[in-house]
């Protein structure tokens, strides 16, 4: 007998496989899937280096975009209330691309692992486009609110498509230094967006803020449609789960308009504000139910379990929302404790926001080369906790806070690109986008959380009749300035304080997460972080 013949006896339909190699078979996948749908035999022809920094840059061309209009508006506040003689209802100008671009974040995301990233790019470009226009034309200010709302939805697309569409042309390993890269154009794009938008405002007109961003869009455009062909294709279409999209924004929307109205517009007791946070609560509730039911559900639950992605979510999350917060209120503490004017403290902002970006610069690079590259998240972490204790049980002369904050923001920054790689790193290829617009759908409700239990803590120590978030309009300047130092002192050690909760959170986040190996190549063999 030769080696190509039978060597049993028996017929093949007659025999039994062993117990260990049946077991194994039965866990193999067996979804079947249209032929179209099915990834091609050859793999994809590897983006060289030219390529890559092409996508990249127009990525972050992109970027800049949505970040600069999250903040170009607010300096344009008076001069547009001013021209249309309203300025009730200035505060939705902000809140209504708020809303939108919260709400549409996991809509893209899960899209993209559906539709492909080129049309989702190519959409929420457009929609961001064509709102743009409508804000710059509108005639009134009920049409300006609702070109924003448009905008917000183009807005609240680019974030996680961007992210999906890195995740694609460069491994895991690589991924945390470009990460980097978009997290300092992101923090560039908000702190230019007050300057831009003030002196369109008072040297030009303010519809400038927003026909800016059309040759913008169209550079950006230009430098990636060209090489969207090129990028390996990962998603698989299927039906989309429309129900349950529509229940996850409804519920982010009525949530995101109760931190927004709460203690505000309404007491956080009030009717209104519990009605509607139960109805926030009903719609989640209802989400959950149908998504645990739906063959296919919009957001598989599954897939926000594990020991990374909770984790991963949970110190991002924490770590964005104390930096807003603080970002947010701060100017407030600057103006009154140590008397600077409204452009010096925008100033003493820098250092928080530029020196996180050098923090999430040296996890990307470190990811790179460690093995255990979550310890550079975790000191991090650490120290930015150990920074907001010494804040609030200490009163520091100017330079010695913003020493501090420096210190603060370095380590806050570690946790961006770690939380970001190893949650993308930890599904499967066709799930990435999905994961992508979940974490930033849940960074953006944090943030909005964290800003107003802040506003409610200052508002408890100091009284309901100060004006926060900035809002320190003329009318206002007198009950700012008659606020005692002492107890705008008191009232922050307790936003410090919060922080630190904040902070300490995330790195047990950190802790807690599995750390799983980055596939790619690295700059250098992967080495052991010192112990």
């Amino acid at each position: 007998m030769n080696k190509y013949e039978r060597q049993s006896r028996f017929p093949a339909d007659q025999q039994t496989l062993p117990d260990d190699i049946a077991e194994e078979l039965s866990h193999l996948p067996s979804e079947v899937i249209e032929l179209s749908e099915a990834p091609s035999i050859a793999p994809p022809v590897a983006l060289n280096h030219d390529e890559v920094r092409t996508i990249v840059i127009s990525l972050m061309l992109t970027m800049f975009l949505a970040a600069l209009d999250q903040t170009i508006v607010a300096t344009a506040l008076p001069t547009i209330g001013r021209q249309f003689h309203d300025v009730t209802n200035l505060s939705w100008v902000i809140t209504a691309y708020l809303l939108a671009s919260t709400a549409v974040a996991p809509v893209f995301g899960t899209l993209s692992d559906i539709y492909g990233r080129r049309v989702m790019i190519i959409t929420s470009l457009s929609l961001f486009v064509v709102g743009s226009v409508l804000c710059a034309i509108a005639p009134d200010m009920t049409t300006l609110i609702l070109a924003r709302g448009l905008q917000g939805l183009g807005g609240g697309g680019i974030m996680p498509v961007v992210q999906t569409v890195i995740s694609d042309v460069v491994t895991p390993r690589e991924r945390g230094r470009y990460q980097a890269y978009f997290s300092s154009v992101w923090m560039a794009g908000g702190i230019l967006g007050p300057v831009v938008g003030g002196v369109f405002a008072e040297h030009l007109h303010w519809s400038m803020i927003f026909w800016i961003n059309l040759p913008l869009a169209a550079a950006a455009l230009a430098l990636l449609l060209p090489k969207m062909s090129r990028i390996p294709v990962f998603h698989r279409k299927r039906e989309v789960d429309w129900l349950g999209g529509i229940l996850l924004m409804a519920s982010a929307v009525v949530f995101m308009l109760v931190l927004t109205w709460g203690g505000t517009r309404f007491s956080w007791l009030s009717p209104t504000i519990t009605a509607m946070f139960g109805a926030s609560i009903a719609l989640a509730g209802a989400f959950v139910w149908h998504a645990r039911r739906a063959d296919e559900p919009f957001l598989p639950l599954s897939l926000l379990g594990g020991s990374v992605v909770p984790f991963a979510m949970g110190a991002g999350g924490c770590a964005l929302g104390a930096m807003v917060g603080l970002t947010v209120h701060l100017p407030l503490y600057y103006e009154v404790v140590y008397h600077l004017s409204a452009s010096e403290a925008g100033l003493a902002l820098i250092p928080l926001a530029a020196i996180s970006t050098c923090g999430a610069a040296i996890a990307g690079r470190t990811m790179a080369k460690a093995k255990h590259y979550k310890r550079v998240a975790i000191v991090g972490t650490s120290v930015a906790a150990v920074g907001a204790v010494v804040m609030a049980v200490t009163t520091l002369p100017l330079w010695g806070l913003l020493v501090v904050m420096s210190v603060f923001a370095l380590g806050l920054g570690t946790t961006f690109p770690v939380s970001v790689v190893s949650l993308q790193n930890s599904v499967a290829r066709a799930q990435v986008g999905t994961v992508t617009g979940a974490m930033n759908f849940f960074r953006a409700l944090m943030a909005s959380f964290t800003v107003a239990a802040f506003a409610a803590i200052l508002l408890m120590t100091l009284g309901p009749d100060i004006s926060l978030a900035g809002e320190h309009h003329a009318a206002g300047a007198g009950v700012v300035s008659a606020i005692p130092i002492a107890d705008m002192i008191t009232a922050f050690r307790y936003v410090f304080g919060a922080a630190a909760v904040l902070l300490t959170t995330a790195s047990i986040c950190m802790i807690t997460m599995e750390e799983r190996p980055l596939a790619g190549p690295a700059t250098r063999p992967a080495v052991e972080m010192a112990e």
